[in-house]
């Protein structure tokens, strides 16, 4: 099956100000892809997945999404897009005061027209993919931080989007539940078909889960590498992205 480009960034200068984070970068997104977005701390991961979600302006550059130019589209288009995408937050940025099952038919109450019926199958649907089936009832200070993060990915699947961002998933988490939300990934992925765009600095989960990747360079303010993590660690463009790719002494074949 051909993969078609998702998202097609082009010429995208970031920053805040006059202070410049990324300079005239340009990258595409495949359909189906797990895309990584790595690089060291400070090099502008964040602010793209912020510019890629129209949470940011860029200073300049486009950024198309299936073909829409999402930057300068008008606003009731730019929220028909955003509608079509998933956002999951660094802390799973669940609502305290609502049970999961409350906190996932926010977006379905807010965006679609479905009865409460339909509502709730979807809610213990989405639950079950992301393996919390049977706790619609809880409240997020009754899970743990991997299960919230779980929890957080269901509220983002919510609609049915066609590209799932994630901020740091892996963040707070130990190895295992780590290990957990990287295979659930790869399964939703396979089995949905849904590009997954992540930010993450988390070795583990840049060689087990990345089909596509571009490395953010802090000095040149630009992309230094770009293709399967895997392959770049057999073949590094260069001295920095070879030791981001082996701290440690990691090795991954």
């Amino acid at each position: 099956m051909t993969n078609h480009v998702q998202i097609n960034a082009s010429h995208l200068t970031i920053g805040y100000d006059k202070f410049i984070l990324l300079n005239d970068i340009s990258f595409t997104v495949n359909q189906h892809d797990i895309f990584i977005i790595m690089g060291a701390s400070g090099g502008g991961k964040t602010s793209l997945l912020r510019a890629l979600t129209g949470l940011v302006q860029p200073i300049n550059g486009k950024i198309f999404i299936n073909d829409v130019d999402f930057v300068h589209a008008p606003l009731e288009q730019k929220l028909e897009i955003m509608q079509k995408c998933g956002i999951l937050y660094q802390s799973g940025a669940l609502f305290s005061s609502m049970t999961l099952a409350e906190n996932i038919a926010l977006p379905l109450q807010q965006y679609t027209d479905y009865s409460e019926k339909t509502i709730q199958e979807l809610i213990s649907l989405k639950l079950a993919l992301v393996g919390l089936k049977g706790f619609e009832d809880f409240y997020p200070a009754e899970i743990s931080g991997g299960m919230k993060k779980r929890a957080g990915l269901a509220r983002a699947l919510a609609l049915d989007p066609d590209i799932v961002y994630f901020d740091e998933p892996s963040a707070g988490l130990d190895p295992i539940s780590s290990k957990l939300l990287d295979d659930l990934i790869i399964d939703l992925n396979q089995s949905l078909g849904t590009t997954f765009v992540v930010v993450t600095h988390e070795l583990n989960s840049i060689f087990d889960i990345g089909t596509n990747s571009i490395f953010l360079d802090t000095e040149t303010k630009g992309i230094s590498a770009r293709g399967n993590p895997k392959d770049l660690l057999k073949n590094p463009p260069n001295a920095t992205v070879y030791n981001f790719l082996t701290r440690g002494g990691t090795s991954h074949a």
